[in-house]
């Protein structure tokens, strides 16, 4: 069982880096993506708003597909159309041809996300213990990859399909062999207080209002994530006064520190609990753009998006870990419609930082993700993995036995 547990977690975790060096390849190569196609400036916002829209639809679809099929064979193959959807981008001549491409790319990334996320859940509750803050922080390294090799596609002017053909044929074949040691770990439906809150989760129903918390955890952070990745290089360009080259450092920064935050969380969750690490991080990202809206240039500004960095990067694996926890017996379906949540903040924090900075002041809009991440402070207590969400304690303990095994994994 550890064996198979071990294979598990390897296969899983090279899923979500290969996942963070498509999406990174895709998302940097948007202006060349924009060229090779003539898309105007009107029309961009319409691609864009896209592909989350429909990745949305497509968590909405593999919450219904994995009554049918287990979540492993969902990311077998949505993981295969992400990278030749990737590629399909860099190799067409027409407007339609990349229409088609984004809208496979995007229903295939929200199929991806929900199956990938439900079985890191499940490995998570196999081995008893916090592991889902490593698996995100490998897709963080996949996602410093792939922006890495955009640069380079950039930097040497590489026609975009010369630029992902060599990533997709080194990353497909391994996930697809990869995809043989996919662990589907189960629900453990038996783990129930008679009456208690988890009856609900247990007999795989899920009670909204129950999620509706960690949902709205969930596009906060997003929120947050988006304000970053969309308005750090313009804000400190425009508002702080930095050169252009600087400008683009603060987006590397953020996400060199989600990887370190991410890399030693697990060991925070264990040693102090979810509950204080979502907390800690929320207060942390706070300030994070606490700094960046009163930043009187470019290098305090730099400092507040390494806060924000290390404070954002816990919240959304613990916001999955702990919809898991509270639908024991429907963890598939709950990961599967939180995930929804992730491009509902996509889609929402850019265009409302635009609107605040064009009509207010791009200081004052940094102040909105701020108060959204500290409402997260309100809901810290659906992260806690007490006795009453675990169940009686004998379940968790013997999960806890059998993720430790033999040779304690």
């Amino acid at each position: 069982m550890t064996d198979v547990l071990r294979r598990g977690r390897a296969s899983l975790a090279f899923s979500f880096f290969a996942q963070g060096v498509a999406f990174a390849l895709l998302v940097t190569r948007i202006p060349a993506i924009q060229d090779r196609y003539g898309i105007s400036d009107a029309l961009l916002p319409a691609f864009l708003a896209a592909v989350p829209v429909l990745a949305g639809v497509g968590s909405v679809c593999t919450e219904h597909l994995v009554k049918r099929v287990p979540p492993s064979l969902v990311l077998r193959w949505s993981q295969p159309v992400v990278l030749l959807a990737l590629l399909g981008v860099g190799a067409g001549d027409h407007v339609a041809e990349v229409a088609v491409a984004l809208g496979a790319f995007g229903l295939a990334v929200g199929a991806l996300d929900a199956s990938m996320n439900m079985l890191g859940v499940s490995l998570q509750r196999a081995y008893g213990r916090s592991i889902m803050l490593g698996f995100h922080a490998v897709y963080s390294l996949g996602g410093i990859l792939g922006a890495s090799l955009a640069w380079v596609g950039a930097h040497w002017h590489l026609d975009l399909f010369v630029s992902y053909l060599p990533v997709v044929v080194v990353l497909l074949p391994v996930v697809l062999v990869g995809s043989r040691w996919y662990v589907d770990a189960g629900e453990a439906k038996e783990d129930v207080v008679p009456g208690g809150v988890r009856d609900a989760g247990a007999s795989g129903g899920i009670v909204f209002k129950m999620l509706l918390p960690l949902c709205l955890v969930m596009t906060f952070a997003y929120i947050g994530d988006s304000t970053v990745s969309n308005w750090s290089a313009k804000y400190l360009q425009d508002v702080l006064g930095s050169s252009e080259q600087l400008a683009t450092v603060p987006y590397n920064v953020y996400m060199v520190t989600t990887l370190v935050g991410r890399a030693i969380g697990d060991l925070g969750v264990r040693r102090f609990g979810a509950v204080a690490v979502v907390r800690a991080g929320a207060l942390v990202a706070a300030l994070g753009f606490g700094v960046v809206a009163a930043a009187p240039g470019a290098w305090v500004g730099m400092l507040g998006f390494t806060l924000l960095g290390l404070g954002l990067c816990v919240i959304v694996p613990q916001t999955f870990a702990a919809a898991g926890r509270l639908f024991p017996g429907a963890s598939d379906a709950a990961v599967a419609r939180l995930n929804i949540f992730n491009y509902v903040g996509f889609l929402i924090g850019s265009p409302l930082v635009g609107a605040l900075g064009d009509l207010w002041s791009y200081r004052g809009a940094m102040l909105v993700p701020m108060v959204l991440v500290l409402v997260t402070l309100r809901y810290a207590g659906s992260f806690d993995p007490g006795p009453a969400r675990y169940g009686d304690g004998h379940e968790r303990a013997r999960t806890a036995d059998v993720g430790r095994g033999s040779n304690g994994v």
